[in-house]
């Protein structure tokens, strides 16, 4: 019997790279285990099973064995359901997985960090509005890790009012705005905007534009001072694209 076998766990790959001559460097999303290392030997080989379904954004389950750092694959099967990203789709999903290997240590399970990931892959899949799905993603995502402020009351306790506008900062519920310029880690959200974000509806587009702003200086406070997200600037580049919804 090996040490540490696991069966046949659902997992997404986040990252893969070459290692040695034949063999891959694997970082997976799973339910039970979080993210986890894994080592796919010969899965570079020619004819290796491997090779055509160790995929990113592809529902997988995984089996491996080990007790180091980084485990050893021992059998992945497809489970199918999900049209290869492509395009914007593409893009947002390794926004996805740049988040996520940066900001989850290994083997520390979010199952509802699992299932929200899970959901975004398959709508960006669907082609459902990439905007809406990111920001929710986003706000979970923070949620998740416990860095999520209060957003229907302002830091006097009172509930937000949609009329009014409110500075808003990582860490701080929303603060009447009271007409001082903010500074490079606050941003002005409107009232409706935060009631939006707090009632998980990202149908509006005002909404969409005025949470992505907030969200990232949430992100920012987590990720380390030097991180810089290719992906995520990649995606500003085309924030009219991320935004517009599907004909």
């Amino acid at each position: 019997m090996n040490p540490g076998k696991v069966d046949r766990q659902p997992a997404y790959i986040l990252h893969a790279r070459p290692y040695r001559e034949t063999s891959l460097l694997l970082e997976i999303l799973t339910p039970d285990h979080g993210r986890l290392g894994l080592v796919a030997r010969g899965a570079r080989r020619p004819r290796a099973e491997l090779r055509g379904l160790l995929l990113p954004f592809q529902p997988l389950t995984l089996s491996w064995f080990g007790k180091n750092e980084v485990r050893t694959l021992h059998a992945a099967d497809w489970q199918g359901g999900v049209r290869q990203l492509a395009g914007l789709p593409l893009i947002c999903g390794f926004y996805l997985n740049e988040l996520l290997m940066h900001l989850l240590v290994r083997e520390d399970p979010h199952r509802d960090i699992w299932r929200c990931y899970d959901r975004t892959v398959r709508g960006l899949a669907a082609g459902e509005p990439p905007g809406a799905l990111l920001r929710r993603f986003e706000l979970a995502l923070v949620g998740h890790l416990g860095y999520a402020p209060t957003l229907d009351e302002d830091e006097d306790g009172a509930a937000v009012d949609a009329a009014r506008w409110y500075v808003c900062q990582p860490g701080q519920r929303p603060a009447p705005d009271r007409g001082f310029e903010p500074d490079n880690h606050q941003a002005i959200v409107s009232g409706a905007t935060l009631l939006a974000m707090a009632a998980d509806d990202f149908s509006a587009e005002q909404t969409r534009r005025e949470s992505r702003g907030l969200l990232r200086l949430m992100l920012e406070a987590l990720l380390e001072p030097d991180v810089r997200l290719a992906s995520r600037e990649l995606l500003q580049s085309l924030a009219p694209q991320v935004e517009q919804e599907p004909e």
